[in-house]
């Protein structure tokens, strides 16, 4: 038998180094190396404890804790200060939260968000009484891929600081893992939530008091958000079919961009939803390293990452002298904004909370205007540049957003 010889060029080693690296991150995405384990406890040991279960008619500060949340997180109940685990619970729970901070657990640095549950029908009440004295407008977050209860409770308060928002502000928090190596994971259990979110928006949207519902997502999330405001249009009682889920914000959906496109108008952006003034805004970056990642791991773009999947569209795009960035179809009520230029962050996947100039656009589509002079047109109608203000430098970029270290 005759030996096989193979001559690797340079060319060649570099290729196969940009091929090991893909291959790493597709396996960190997928989470091959980090599987989920059920753990050493028993699920029902953590709820044990009458302090997960909220009681009818127990008094939970307002001023202190002043955000709602509904989680599907299973909580730990074992130790004085309840934490909201990675674990799916056995139901939805509800309760409020304050603005995490960090504190010393077991000797080491960790975020740490004040919260109490509360009894579903007594926050139901406490939600309705808020809304009513605002201008009966609520504010629904739903994050996205990797995220904790305390990391996503650091983003909704931001929102809610950010915005100024006048009206209750609401996270939903599903069991994310929290985790680089969790991934399919995450895309697992977020689908396994679909039908608590569903029914959660459905309730939500249905209450005569809330007059305008608006939806952020993030990341993940928006895979989340999209289908349950459709079924939450079929479940409606309104009469007039009017609804009030209006303003929908999707930052950096991970979502496929295709099925997006194919599927909007049949029901969420529906053309007599648009006419009622539904609309949603659409934050992009062709810099987001965390969706070229999802891209490479489906196959297909993602909705939140304007990459040119067609070639020859790139190449008609660099013949014109256009950047090559390729975005969803013209859709009525869609507004794509590009924060390719004022990306932040090590993976520019949160522009929205991280950059001065996003940071600025989010705060104005929450105050639901609709144009704004800092917006660059594009060759596209609905499609608008970011650039970045010489005035706001990124060392303002966390005063702008409202961050807390």
């Amino acid at each position: 038998m005759r030996q096989l010889r193979i001559t690797v060029t340079a060319s060649s080693r570099r290729r196969l180094t940009r091929c090991g690296a893909v291959s790493l991150v597709l396996l960190a995405l997928a989470g091959c190396v980090s599987p989920v384990q059920y753990g050493p406890v028993r699920h029902a040991d953590y709820v044990a404890d009458p302090r997960c279960t909220a009681q009818p008619g127990a008094v939970v500060d307002g001023d202190t804790l002043p955000l709602f949340f509904a989680t599907s997180r299973l909580p730990d109940c074992r130790t004085p200060d309840i934490a909201l685990l990675s674990h799916r619970g056995d139901h939805l729970r509800f309760g409020r939260f304050a603005a995490p901070a960090e504190a010393k657990v077991d000797g080491k640095k960790r975020l740490v968000t004040p919260m109490a549950f509360q009894d579903e029908g007594d926050w139901w009440r406490a939600l309705q009484a808020e809304t009513g004295r605002r201008q009966g407008r609520v504010l629904l977050y739903v994050h996205g891929y990797r995220e904790s209860f305390a990391t996503t409770s650091k983003d909704a308060a931001q929102i809610a600081r950010m915005t100024g928002f006048d009206g209750p502000v609401i996270e939903y928090s599903w069991p994310s893992q929290g985790e680089v190596l969790k991934y399919a994971a995450d895309e697992t259990n977020m689908y396994h939530d679909v039908r608590n979110f569903r029914m959660f928006l459905a309730r939500l949207a249905d209450q005569p008091w809330v007059k305008e519902i608006v939806v952020v997502s993030h990341s993940l999330g928006a895979r989340l958000v999209v289908p349950a405001i459709g079924a939450a249009d079929r479940a409606s009682r309104r009469a007039d079919r009017s609804g009030n889920i209006s303003n929908i914000i999707l930052a950096s959906p991970d979502i496929d961009r295709e099925t997006f496109e194919r599927d909007i108008l049949d029901e969420v952006m529906a053309t007599d939803r648009v006419a009622q003034g539904r609309h949603i805004t659409l934050y992009v970056s062709a810099k987001d390293k965390a969706l070229a990642a999802s891209r490479a791991l489906h196959g297909y773009p993602r909705l939140g990452s304007p990459f040119c999947f067609d070639p020859f569209e790139a190449a008609d795009l660099k013949a014109k002298g256009l950047p090559e960035r390729c975005y969803p179809a013209a859709i009525p009520g869609l507004t794509v904004i590009d924060t390719t230029d004022v990306s932040r962050g090590s993976t520019g996947h949160s522009n929205f909370l991280r950059s001065a100039a996003a940071c600025r656009d989010f705060i104005d589509v929450i105050a639901d205007r609709r144009t704004r002079s800092e917006r660059i047109a594009t060759h596209l109608p609905y499609v608008f540049r970011l650039l970045p203000d010489p005035a706001a430098p990124k060392e303002m970029d966390a005063a702008i957003c409202n961050r807390v270290p």
